[in-house]
């Protein structure tokens, strides 16, 4: 399959499509990968061992015979300390600091993974249904000269000629979270937007930085999770000349 190679001059040439856009779709597989990358990202956490224990409290310090739970009691006194429902006391259940968080995922998997979700950028149902803005056909190939890019105006000038100017205004949109993930330094929830995959950095990342919702990646950066976002594949994907050609040469190996 051929698609066209679109360009800021206007110029237009075609391009055969890498083979792993054939790959079958497999959103069992991608949620399996792109759970494994999030879990190996997680830092243990938990209380002190000692914490809780730290009292000149013994257990059964009393004995029995006096009318009152044995439990341990701070010494020359009546307090109870060291138990769960005790002032300043150990926690029951807390977290384990011991426990291991880390998801491991077959080579095999994860190269299936990666390869069914670059495929699902060219399904514009999936696309559709992660909520994007855009009429055009994909997949988006533009010519390499847009990794030299240097603003943010070019890159925004850009965009809007290729078609992506209702989905730029739609990532620009945030709300307020609920819940008390908005005291903890994640207040608004953002979209995310568009994915442009490129071969070299010549500037454009720097350019793109601040368009909100618009990651820039290289092919060899390019990961499950990027392609994937939330484990929903079909996120909208822009591709240069240079990042095809590195696809098919990937593909050929």
């Amino acid at each position: 399959m051929e698609v066209t190679i679109l360009s800021k001059s206007g110029k237009k040439s075609a391009i055969t499509v890498p083979a792993v856009f054939n790959e079958e779709y497999r959103p069992d597989i991608i949620k399996k990968a792109v759970l494994a990358a999030q879990a190996n990202r997680l830092q243990p956490y938990g209380p002190d061992r000692t914490a809780g224990t730290l009292s000149s409290a013994k257990k059964h310090s009393w004995g029995s015979g006096r009318g009152a739970a044995q439990v341990p009691r701070l010494a020359n006194g009546s307090r109870a300390a060291v138990v769960p429902h005790a002032r300043g006391g150990r926690a029951s259940h807390g977290p384990n600091p011991l426990r291991i968080y880390t998801e491991k995922i077959n080579d095999k998997e994860r190269i299936k993974a990666i390869r069914s979700a670059v495929a699902a950028t060219t399904n514009p149902e999936l696309v559709k249904a992660r909520g994007y803005k855009y009429e055009g056909a994909l997949p988006v190939v533009v010519d390499s000269e847009i990794e030299s890019l240097k603003k943010t105006s070019e890159v925004m000038e850009l965009l809007t000629a290729l078609g992506f100017a209702a989905d730029l205004a739609r990532s620009k949109q945030k709300t307020v979270r609920a819940g008390k993930g908005k005291m903890r330094g994640r207040q608004y929830k953002k979209k995310v937007g568009l994915l442009i995959v490129i071969a070299e950095d010549n500037g454009i990342k720097l350019a793109a930085r601040n368009i909100p919702g618009v990651d820039v990646a290289t092919l060899d950066e390019l990961n499950v999770e990027m392609l994937a976002p939330g484990t929903q594949a079909g996120r909208l994907t822009l591709w240069t000349e240079g990042a095809m050609k590195l696809l098919t040469e990937a593909g050929e190996e």
